[in-house]
């Protein structure tokens, strides 16, 4: 069973986990953005929680196989988001498609004592949910600049 943050921070690097990405997590709340969304999606994979990650995956490109391996030694290190405000900026003067979204990041993680960065840009897209016909924001899949 996935674990509740002790922090008084968010694992994203938002303010306290019940207000930040919580919500989202347990369920009671969707996030409102990609860049919420992909923050969620952090935290979920920072506490092993793996029903989220499908939960939030698009249909499309959601994998089969299991994606956390709870035995794994990996400890996650912290967020930073690179591009999400140069895309918003970007779209406020040009809005192509306001139901897809990209989201560049860095996070970073330890395994087995070894340091790693995940330099990743994130697509999404929002469409109706299955169950309540809301619209919701998805994960569909990255590219790894290099």
């Amino acid at each position: 069973m996935p674990t509740r943050p002790t922090l008084s921070t968010c694992p994203c690097g938002g303010p306290s986990f019940d207000i930040c990405c919580g919500p989202f997590i347990a369920g009671s709340a969707l996030p409102p953005t990609a860049e919420a969304l992909m923050r969620s999606r952090y935290t979920a994979y920072a506490l092993k929680n793996e029903p989220y990650l499908l939960a939030t995956w698009h249909p499309s490109t959601c994998p089969v196989d299991t994606i956390i391996d709870e035995k794994e030694p990996i400890r996650w290190l912290g967020l930073e988001v690179k591009s999400a405000l140069r895309l918003r900026q970007r779209k406020v003067n040009s809005p192509d498609n306001p139901d897809s979204d990209t989201v560049e990041f860095v996070a970073r993680f330890k395994v087995g004592g070894r340091a790693h960065r995940l330099h990743e840009v994130s697509r999404f897209l929002r469409e109706p949910d299955p169950e309540t016909g809301l619209p919701r924001w998805y994960y569909v899949d990255g590219s790894f600049p290099e």
